[in-house]
Protein backbone atom coordinates (compact mmCIF):
# COMPACT_ATOMS: atom_id res chain seq x y z
CA UNK A 1 0.00 0.00 0.00
CA UNK A 2 1.20 3.53 -0.38
CA UNK A 3 2.02 5.99 1.69
CA UNK A 4 -0.56 8.30 2.53
CA UNK A 5 2.03 11.00 2.32
CA UNK A 6 3.40 10.27 -1.05
CA UNK A 7 0.24 9.89 -2.86
CA UNK A 8 -0.86 13.54 -0.90
CA UNK A 9 2.11 15.04 -1.95
CA UNK A 10 1.42 14.06 -5.70
CA UNK A 11 -2.33 15.62 -5.29
CA UNK A 12 -0.96 18.39 -4.29
CA UNK A 13 1.69 18.69 -7.67
CA UNK A 14 -0.82 17.25 -9.81
CA UNK A 15 -3.23 20.55 -8.43
CA UNK A 16 -0.47 22.81 -9.31
CA UNK A 17 0.01 21.92 -12.43
CA UNK A 18 2.79 19.58 -12.90
CA UNK A 19 1.83 17.37 -15.68
CA UNK A 20 4.15 14.66 -14.49
CA UNK A 21 2.40 14.14 -10.98
CA UNK A 22 -1.04 12.50 -12.35
CA UNK A 23 1.16 9.78 -14.26
CA UNK A 24 3.29 9.25 -10.92
CA UNK A 25 0.04 8.73 -8.45
CA UNK A 26 -1.52 5.87 -11.03
CA UNK A 27 1.30 3.59 -9.71
CA UNK A 28 0.50 5.03 -5.65
CA UNK A 29 -3.24 4.57 -5.76
CA UNK A 30 -3.27 1.54 -8.48
CA UNK A 31 -4.07 -0.82 -5.90
CA UNK A 32 -6.20 0.96 -3.61
CA UNK A 33 -8.70 2.37 -6.69
CA UNK A 34 -8.46 -1.65 -8.06
CA UNK A 35 -9.66 -3.16 -4.11
CA UNK A 36 -11.90 -0.37 -4.90
CA UNK A 37 -13.65 -1.59 -7.79
CA UNK A 38 -13.22 -5.00 -7.34
CA UNK A 39 -15.39 -5.10 -4.44
CA UNK A 40 -18.03 -2.94 -5.89
CA UNK A 41 -17.47 -5.03 -8.74
CA UNK A 42 -18.77 -8.27 -6.36
CA UNK A 43 -22.07 -6.63 -5.99
CA UNK A 44 -22.48 -6.52 -9.55
CA UNK A 45 -24.73 -9.85 -11.69
CA UNK A 46 -22.54 -12.05 -12.92
CA UNK A 47 -20.92 -11.93 -16.16
CA UNK A 48 -20.83 -7.83 -15.90
CA UNK A 49 -18.74 -6.44 -19.03
CA UNK A 50 -16.85 -4.25 -16.92
CA UNK A 51 -13.93 -5.04 -14.93
CA UNK A 52 -11.94 -3.78 -12.49
CA UNK A 53 -8.92 -2.48 -14.13
CA UNK A 54 -11.16 -0.84 -16.80
CA UNK A 55 -13.66 0.48 -13.96
CA UNK A 56 -9.92 2.40 -12.65
CA UNK A 57 -9.15 3.24 -15.46
CA UNK A 58 -12.55 5.25 -16.42
CA UNK A 59 -12.93 6.37 -13.34
CA UNK A 60 -9.31 7.45 -12.95
CA UNK A 61 -9.27 10.00 -16.47
CA UNK A 62 -12.71 11.30 -14.88
CA UNK A 63 -10.49 12.46 -11.17
CA UNK A 64 -7.41 14.06 -13.09
CA UNK A 65 -8.97 15.37 -15.75
CA UNK A 66 -11.11 18.01 -13.97
CA UNK A 67 -9.28 20.52 -13.62
CA UNK A 68 -11.55 22.41 -10.89
CA UNK A 69 -10.65 19.14 -8.40
CA UNK A 70 -9.00 19.98 -4.73
CA UNK A 71 -8.00 16.78 -3.64
CA UNK A 72 -7.15 17.43 0.13
CA UNK A 73 -5.36 14.15 0.48
CA UNK A 74 -5.36 10.83 -0.74
CA UNK A 75 -8.17 9.57 1.54
CA UNK A 76 -9.87 12.86 0.16
CA UNK A 77 -9.25 11.33 -3.33
CA UNK A 78 -10.02 7.55 -2.85
CA UNK A 79 -13.65 9.22 -1.15
CA UNK A 80 -14.52 10.67 -4.19
CA UNK A 81 -13.13 7.81 -6.78
CA UNK A 82 -15.66 5.73 -4.90
CA UNK A 83 -18.19 8.09 -5.59
CA UNK A 84 -17.10 8.60 -9.64
CA UNK A 85 -17.08 4.50 -9.24
CA UNK A 86 -20.43 4.73 -8.46
CA UNK A 87 -22.01 6.95 -10.77
CA UNK A 88 -20.10 4.78 -13.51
CA UNK A 89 -22.15 2.16 -12.03
CA UNK A 90 -25.48 3.46 -12.14
CA UNK A 91 -24.75 4.59 -15.66
CA UNK A 92 -24.00 1.26 -17.21
CA UNK A 93 -26.82 0.26 -15.03
CA UNK A 94 -29.26 2.40 -16.02
CA UNK A 95 -28.50 1.88 -20.09
CA UNK A 96 -28.51 -1.74 -19.56
CA UNK A 97 -32.16 -1.39 -17.84
CA UNK A 98 -33.36 0.62 -20.54
CA UNK A 99 -31.99 -1.47 -23.15
CA UNK A 100 -33.53 -4.27 -21.50
CA UNK A 101 -37.28 -2.77 -20.53
CA UNK A 102 -36.44 -2.58 -16.39
CA UNK A 103 -33.51 -5.22 -16.57
CA UNK A 104 -34.74 -7.26 -13.97
CA UNK A 105 -32.51 -6.23 -11.58
CA UNK A 106 -33.31 -7.99 -8.15
CA UNK A 107 -33.52 -5.19 -4.68
CA UNK A 108 -31.74 -5.92 -1.92
CA UNK A 109 -31.53 -4.13 1.79
CA UNK A 110 -28.23 -2.24 2.44
CA UNK A 111 -26.65 -3.99 5.23
CA UNK A 112 -23.15 -4.74 6.87
CA UNK A 113 -23.39 -8.14 5.29
CA UNK A 114 -22.89 -6.62 2.04
CA UNK A 115 -19.82 -5.39 3.06
CA UNK A 116 -18.15 -8.22 3.38
CA UNK A 117 -17.27 -9.07 -0.12
CA UNK A 118 -20.04 -11.71 -0.56
CA UNK A 119 -22.31 -9.89 -1.56
CA UNK A 120 -24.99 -10.49 -3.86
CA UNK A 121 -26.76 -8.53 -7.10
CA UNK A 122 -27.47 -5.20 -5.43
CA UNK A 123 -30.18 -2.92 -7.69
CA UNK A 124 -28.04 -0.18 -8.59
CA UNK A 125 -30.69 2.43 -9.83
CA UNK A 126 -33.13 1.47 -6.52
CA UNK A 127 -30.10 2.49 -4.34
CA UNK A 128 -28.82 5.50 -6.32
CA UNK A 129 -32.60 6.91 -6.21
CA UNK A 130 -32.48 6.04 -2.74
CA UNK A 131 -29.25 7.98 -1.88
CA UNK A 132 -30.67 10.74 -3.97
CA UNK A 133 -34.08 11.18 -2.10
CA UNK A 134 -31.47 10.87 0.75
CA UNK A 135 -29.30 13.04 -0.43
CA UNK A 136 -32.24 16.06 -0.31
CA UNK A 137 -32.50 15.28 3.57
CA UNK A 138 -29.08 15.18 4.70
CA UNK A 139 -26.36 15.51 2.13
CA UNK A 140 -23.52 14.46 4.72
CA UNK A 141 -25.00 10.88 5.27
CA UNK A 142 -24.94 10.00 1.60
CA UNK A 143 -21.53 10.70 1.84
CA UNK A 144 -20.50 8.38 4.54
CA UNK A 145 -22.61 5.49 2.51
CA UNK A 146 -20.66 6.29 -0.67
CA UNK A 147 -16.93 6.86 1.06
CA UNK A 148 -17.84 3.51 3.92
CA UNK A 149 -20.29 1.28 1.00
CA UNK A 150 -18.63 2.33 -2.50
CA UNK A 151 -14.97 3.10 -0.98
CA UNK A 152 -14.65 0.23 1.54
CA UNK A 153 -13.33 3.73 3.57
CA UNK A 154 -13.00 2.73 7.25
CA UNK A 155 -15.18 5.27 10.00
CA UNK A 156 -12.21 6.74 11.22
CA UNK A 157 -11.39 8.18 7.61
CA UNK A 158 -13.85 9.26 6.67
CA UNK A 159 -14.51 11.23 9.81
CA UNK A 160 -11.43 13.10 8.96
CA UNK A 161 -12.38 13.08 5.70
CA UNK A 162 -15.78 14.77 6.39
CA UNK A 163 -14.15 17.13 9.47
CA UNK A 164 -16.68 15.06 11.83
CA UNK A 165 -15.99 13.34 15.30
CA UNK A 166 -16.37 9.39 14.90
CA UNK A 167 -19.51 8.87 16.28
CA UNK A 168 -20.96 11.51 13.94
CA UNK A 169 -19.92 8.86 11.04
CA UNK A 170 -21.30 5.96 12.93
CA UNK A 171 -24.28 7.31 13.84
CA UNK A 172 -24.57 9.03 10.23
CA UNK A 173 -24.20 5.63 8.52
CA UNK A 174 -26.59 3.77 10.81
CA UNK A 175 -29.04 5.92 10.08
CA UNK A 176 -28.51 6.32 6.50
CA UNK A 177 -28.66 2.59 6.52
CA UNK A 178 -31.50 2.25 8.10
CA UNK A 179 -33.40 4.71 5.90
CA UNK A 180 -32.31 3.37 2.46
CA UNK A 181 -33.40 0.11 3.85
CA UNK A 182 -37.09 0.85 4.37
CA UNK A 183 -36.58 3.81 1.53
CA UNK A 184 -35.94 0.38 -0.93
CA UNK A 185 -38.66 -1.64 0.29
CA UNK A 186 -40.87 0.68 -0.15
CA UNK A 187 -39.89 1.14 -3.34
CA UNK A 188 -40.86 -2.98 -4.34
Amino acid sequence: MAEPADATRLLEQMQAGDPGAADALVPVLQAELRAIAAKLLRAERAGHTLQPTALVNEAYLRLVDQTAANYRSRGHFLAVAAMVMRRILVNHAQRRAAAKRGGGAKRLPLGDDLLAGDAPHIDLIALDDALNRLAERDPRKVQVVEQKFFGGIGMSQIAENLGVSLATVKRDWEYARTWLMRDIQQGD
